[in-house]
Parts: structure tokens; C-alpha cells; sequence
């Protein structure tokens, strides 16, 4: 059998698509899957009535489920006293279990609290030449990262928080950017090959949760669930303050080719606008969960970190 390359011969014409001739697309594509997604991510707690009625109801409940609970377990002691023994065990064991949890998820809040004011302190040094704050910050800092504090011989508040973003945030930069590389990445091809309705809403609602919550345990922030949920909120209600969200009319043209290949496939064009907004989520996540502005480490730009993501799969395209 030969190894050598083989020649397959075609007839003329055969094997050269036109694209000219491809059938246009009625309007653009428009990201509608991450358009709900955060859509759905912005979405608060009911405010007035609303949360008074969800609280005492959520009382209620709780209450009408540890009495029956209680009464189970003391009916079932006196007629089994080991199994109401083991009942009654359980039921502690739950309430010990849901209070350690709860606890977690205070703690995941606090940490992310904690990345917010310290960038708000960092804005305020800067912003009023104030060189003791200025290396408080830095400390605080280098104590979240268990790393020495390197800018003890600056002298002025701008430096000081140039210094500690230089030594101490670049390289957490680079690993926030690659996250949301391949969470685009991941959105992208969940929209152009899953053809069902809401499913791709639901593929990437759960990349940007995923990736919302690994942004901000890079910067140390490690929220629970709930936290988790607060601070996607946090991000969608940024991207609509700042109109990030609108989809430009040259956005998909802009990624390598995308006009193209949007036209060939609608899904393929939903996708990439899709992964874009993605990129933009996940850089409005870096933002908030920065412990300092960016100053030296420029802000990464969505249509490098798009294109970025996006490279190898139009490359196969």
C-alpha cells in the first residue's frame, strides 16, 4: 500500500462553493441567546411587598417543616425508639449541614465585599495623592495574595498602585483573559450547534455563571452560590448601565471574516456574536472583581479577546 500523497481529480466547476451566490439572511445576527441570558441575569429580588411576602412565606415553610419533622421523630421514637433515634440525629445533622452552609456562602460574599472596597480605597489614594492609604492598599493587597508588599520605596500614591498592580495583578490579567477566551469559545459552538430553542439561552447562561465565578476566584474572591448569582447580577446591571450589551451593526463583520460567515450560516453568525458578548461579560466581571483599577495593565479590548477566542474556529471554517 502506498504512502505517498493522492491526487483526486475533479470535473470542472465541481468542488468550488459560490459564495457570491449564497442566499442572503434576513437583518443580522443579533446574540438574542446572550441578550436573555443576561437579561435573566439582572433580574433582582422582588423590592417592598414583594420581599416581605417571599421572607415570611420562606418562614412559614421552614416552621410548618420543622414541626412536622419534630413531630415525625417523636411519634417514631415511641414506636421504634431506634429509628426516631436516627431521625432525630438526621434532622440535626441537616440543620448543622444547612448552617455551615449558609455560613459559606456569608463568608463568599464578604470576600467579594472585600475586592469591591478595595479597589474603591485604591480609586480614592489615587485620586487624592494620598501616599499612606495609597500603601495600605498595597498591603491589603499582598496580604489577599499571601505575597510581599512591593512597593515600599515609592514615593508618591500613583506609584504605589502602579507597583502593586504590575507585581501583583498582570499575571492573574492573563489567566482572567484565557477563562474568558474559552468560555467564548464554548458559547460560540454551544449556539451554532445546538439547534434548539432556549437551549443554547440555557448553554450560555451556565458558561457565563461558570465563568463569572472563576474570574473571581482568580482575584480571591471564591463566592458561594448565592454570591455567585449577586455578582452576575452586579455585571449584567454594569453591561446595561454602560451599553455594552447593544450589539454594534459592524460587530460580526469586524471578527475575522464573520460577515461571511454569518451569511453562510445564521447560526454560525449567532454564535459569534454570542462568544463577543461573552467576552464582554467576562471583561465587565475582570472590572468588578479587580481588587485595583486598571492603570499600567491596559484594559483588554473585547474585539482582541473575541478574535483571540475565536481564532481556530474560523480557521477550520
Amino acid at each position: 500500500m502506498s504512502n505517498g500523497p493522492i491526487l483526486i481529480e475533479l470535473d470542472e466547476g465541481e468542488g468550488h462553493a459560490d459564495v457570491a451566490g449564497a442566499p442572503e439572511i434576513d437583518g443580522p445576527p443579533d446574540g438574542a441567546a446572550m441578550q436573555m441570558a443576561v437579561a435573566g441575569m439582572a433580574k433582582g429580588r422582588p423590592s417592598g411587598p414583594g420581599r416581605w411576602v417571599l421572607g415570611v412565606g420562606a418562614a412559614l415553610v421552614s416552621l410548618v417543616l420543622g414541626v412536622a419533622a419534630w413531630d415525625f421523630a417523636a411519634r417514631l421514637i415511641e414506636r421504634v425508639p431506634v429509628l426516631g433515634w436516627l431521625a432525630a440525629a438526621l434532622s440535626v445533622a441537616l440543620v448543622v449541614a444547612l448552617v455551615l452552609w449558609a455560613g459559606k456562602e456569608a463568608l463568599g460574599y464578604l470576600r467579594v465585599r472585600r475586592l469591591d472596597a478595595i479597589r474603591t480605597r485604591a480609586e480614592l489614594a489615587v485620586g487624592t495623592g494620598d501616599l499612606t492609604e495609597a500603601r495600605a492598599v498595597a498591603a491589603s493587597v499582598a496580604a489577599l495574595y499571601g505575597a510581599k508588599d512591593p512597593t515600599e520605596e515609592a514615593l508618591d500614591a500613583e506609584a504605589v498602585i502602579e507597583g502593586a498592580e504590575a507585581h501583583l495583578l498582570i499575571g492573574l490579567d492573563q489567566r482572567a483573559q484565557m477563562e474568558i477566551q474559552a468560555s467564548a469559545r464554548q458559547v460560540a459552538l454551544a449556539t451554532a450547534l445546538i439547534p434548539l430553542a432556549f437551549a443554547d439561552v440555557a448553554a450560555a447562561l451556565t458558561a457565563n455563571l461558570r465563568m463569572i465565578r472563576r474570574i473571581a476566584e482568580i482575584y480571591g474572591g471564591r463566592p458561594g452560590t448565592f454570591g455567585n448569582w449577586r455578582l452576575a447580577r452586579s455585571v449584567a446591571v454594569h453591561l446595561m448601565a454602560t451599553g455594552m450589551v447593544a450589539v454594534g451593526d459592524d460587530l460580526v463583520g469586524s471578527l475575522a471574516g464573520g460577515g461571511l460567515l454569518s451569511k453562510l450560516s445564521r447560526r454560525f453568525g449567532e454564535g459569534v456574536v454570542n462568544g463577543a458578548l461573552t467576552a464582554r461579560v467576562g471583561l465587565a466581571a475582570m472590572e468588578l472583581c479587580r481588587p485595583l483599577p486598571f492603570r499600567m495593565g491596559r484594559k483588554p479590548a473585547v474585539t482582541t479577546v473575541t478574535a483571540n477566542a475565536l481564532r481556530g474556529l474560523f480557521d477550520r471554517g
